[in-house]
Order: structure tokens, then C-alpha cells, then sequence
């Protein structure tokens, strides 16, 4: 179920402006991913820049060797993750869309990171099934489908390190997963699920960061692995 982005000039500016301090204004990879992205007609979806740098240096600060991203889109979020690898650092990143899969191939070819990053193609909770639990992941970054999401939680038992990090994007999605009038959204009854799922487990810790920025109203879950 769809719903109306809330546009608010003022985060629109706020964002463009600590951006004009943070983040790099002639980074060709990242302007190549946006423009090809939007050439191909892909959804605009993907964080923002300053989420973007937000994701690198989560990673970066916990020296993410291995990283899993579910949801590759045009790869602006994987291109941000692959960067703060070392050097025989790996990405595996999952997309459902064979069109979305292939352009973000090619986008990450032209930043110089195919190196590092591994495209799994088809349903995220699939390629997971397949993954070795001895080879734990060091950060995730979901930011796929919304109701996949407690079952995507359930892998990361066996699939993440403890100590390690879980970012999950779209939490809040305008306010929607707290209005419980809302029944017939199938994401924000995977986010429900998830929060349930977490104030019982044992094996996660977590806490949500509204987000008020060019893309809307919504928020990220981080969670830390224990």
C-alpha cells in the first residue's frame, strides 16, 4: 500500500545544506549512480547523501569486514557501504529486481568496486536460506521489502558476528506503523512484527532514529547484535 511523501522545504534545505559541508560535490560515482538510476527509470528511493555517509561510518567504525546489504536498488547505498571496506573486504548485496540488479552492476563497475561487492538476484529471504552461517557478517543495512523484515531479523542470529550492527531503513514511514487504524499495509505490519519480535528477544538490542530529511518523514532502527 502506497502512501503521500510529506515534503517539507525546510528539511529539503537543512539537508542540502549540511550536505554542502560533508559531503564531496564532485563525486563522479555517485553522480554517475543517480543519473544512470533515473536514465533507467528506477524509483527515487534511495537514501539520501548524508544517510549515505551516515552508513559508511557506521561501518567504517566498527571496521566492517563483510557487509550485507538487503535491497540493492540502483547500488547509491552500496556503493556508500563498499567504500568503507578494507582492502579483501566483501559486499554481498541482494535485490529482487533483475532490471534494478543490473543497473547497479553497472554502477558500481564505474565507481571501481566490483571487486568488492556480490550481486545476489532474486527474493532476499532465498539467497539468505542459501548463505554459510560460518561466514558472519560484520554490519547489515536492510532496506528491502518491509514485511520481509522480521524473517530477514531471524537470519541475522546465525548470519551476523556478535557485536555486530543491523541499520534497518523506512521504520517509521510517515507515522503509519504507529497508527493502528492502518491495518492493511503490509509494511508497516512487517515493522510491527519486527518491534515485537525485538522488545522479546535476547539476542538483539535496539532503538529508533526518527528522520526528517528530502525524503520524508520515517526513520532508522539500529540494532546491535548481542
Amino acid at each position: 500500500m502506497s502512501y503521500t511523501v510529506t515534503e517539507d522545504e525546510r528539511w529539503i534545505r537543512e539537508d542540502k545544506f549540511h550536505e554542502s559541508f560533508l559531503v564531496s560535490t564532485s563525486d563522479d560515482a555517485l553522480e554517475y549512480c543517480v543519473r544512470n538510476s533515473d536514465d533507467n527509470r528506477l524509483p527515487a528511493i534511495a537514501v539520501t547523501a548524508l544517510q549515505g555517509k551516515y552508513l559508511h561510518l557506521q561501518a567504517k567504525a566498527i571496521g566492517a569486514k563483510r557487509i550485507l546489504e538487503l535491497g540493492t536498488l540502483g547500488g547509491y547505498s552500496t556503493i556508500w557501504l563498499a567504500r568503507a571496506l578494507p582492502e579483501g573486504g566483501e559486499l554481498v548485496t541482494c535485490e529482487y529486481n533483475p532490471k534494478h540488479a543490473e543497473v547497479a552492476k553497472q554502477n558500481i563497475e564505474h565507481a571501481g568496486l566490483s571487486s568488492k561487492v556480490k550481486i545476489l538476484v532474486g527474493p532476499a529471504a532465498e539467497s539468505l536460506a542459501k548463505m554459510d552461517p560460518s561466514q558472519k557478517f560484520d554490519f547489515v543495512f536492510m532496506d528491502a521489502d518491509k514485511a520481509g523484515y522480521p524473517v530477514y531479523l531471524e537470519f541475522c542470529k546465525t548470519l551476523v558476528r556478535k557485536g555486530g550492527v543491523i541499520i534497518i531503513d523506512n521504520v517509521v514511514r510517515e507515522g503509519r506503523v504507529s497508527d493502528l487504524s492502518i491495518t492493511d499495509d503490509k509494511d508497516s505490519n512487517g515493522v510491527r512484527k519486527l518491534l515485537e519480535d525485538l522488545r522479546h528477544s535476547s539476542e538483539f538490542d535496539a532503538t529508533t532514529l526518527q528522520t526528517a530529511a528530502e525524503r520524508g518523514w520515517d526513520g532508522f532502527m539500529f540494532v546491535w547484535r548481542l
